[in-house]
């Protein structure tokens, strides 16, 4: 079955990356601090799908090597959440083709659509105003291999484009400076190393080609050890994915105050991180304000 939907994806013109959809994020628990996921009520308990027929877990290999995880929602056709180690930044941008992940479909004698399950490119292939948001961004990736891996869409959710280009994008290259600098290996301070997790929240009707959903915020997070304090920090940043006329400055806020967020989209009782990364990595004045 799964050469046969390979093969359809292939007559259809599609680039794939195999990669795999596990029944437990055990299989690359290395993407989260001490190999624990994340809890977030209904959605993932215990490194578990709450919902196996909505929400599928996919530990996204490329290359033979697993390079990140994506909690992926085949309703909305976006991911919930993407997860990787921040351990230094390649420079550039790679040139490949925008991947679907196969294993996500299946296939009978009714199926008429190439991707019934997850966005495919067609999807954007008309849209000015909104583009393909990297969750985890490509950026923030150590090497080619691992950047390139970061251009599948299941890791990808519509954002509009003056949104990614703008004030999201000038964050993602603030934080990538901050872990840089400050994050480090508990046990090798010669080593770059923060746990960071980057997630969307579905829209309640909003829709690109009335198939996937426009998220109403995008949200990220990383916990990481700081040598110089010898404690875990953190620093979390949310928005509204939304037309802007003006560049506004995305401030960092503390974990607390992450915590209330993710209890209004998402219930309360989410847990991100096996260890207290309450302690806010606080840079410079003014960064934790009350700006939402």
């Amino acid at each position: 079955m799964r050469l046969l939907v390979l093969s359809v994806l292939l007559v259809y013109g599609f680039s794939f990356v195999i990669t795999e959809v596990v029944d437990s994020f055990s299989t690359c628990s290395g993407f989260f601090l001490n190999g624990q996921p994340p809890v977030i009520p209904g959605i993932l308990q215990n490194s578990v799908s709450q919902d196996n027929n909505r929400y599928k877990l996919i530990c996204q290999k490329y290359q033979n090597a697993y390079k990140f995880a994506t909690l992926y929602d085949t309703t909305e056709k976006i991911p919930v959440f993407s997860a990787y180690r921040y351990t230094g930044s390649f420079t550039g941008r790679p040139h490949i083709s925008w991947m679907i992940e196969p294993q996500l479909e299946t296939l009978d004698a009714d199926m008429r659509e190439p991707c019934v399950n997850q966005a495919f490119p067609g999807d954007y292939w008309t849209q000015n105003t909104l583009n393909r948001g990297h969750l985890f961004p490509n950026g923030h990736a150590a090497d080619l291999i691992t950047a390139k891996s970061t251009f599948t869409l299941t890791n990808i959710v519509p954002q509009y484009a003056s949104f990614n280009n703008g004030s999201w994008g000038e964050m993602e290259q603030r934080v990538r400076s901050i872990m840089h600098s400050h994050c480090r290996d508990k046990d090798n301070a010669d080593n770059i190393l923060a746990y960071v997790l980057t997630g969307a929240v579905a829209s309640q009707a909003k829709l690109l080609n009335k198939r996937v959903n426009i998220p109403s915020n995008m949200w990220t997070v990383f916990c990481c050890y700081n040598h110089s304090t010898s404690t875990w920090v953190s620093q979390a940043h949310w928005a509204e994915n939304k037309d802007q006329q003006n560049e506004v400055t995305i401030n960092a806020k503390n974990l607390d105050r992450f915590q209330e967020f993710m209890s209004r989209k998402y219930g309360s009782g989410s847990i991100l991180f096996d260890v207290d990364c309450s302690n806010f990595l606080k840079l410079n004045e003014g960064q934790d304000d009350k700006q939402e």
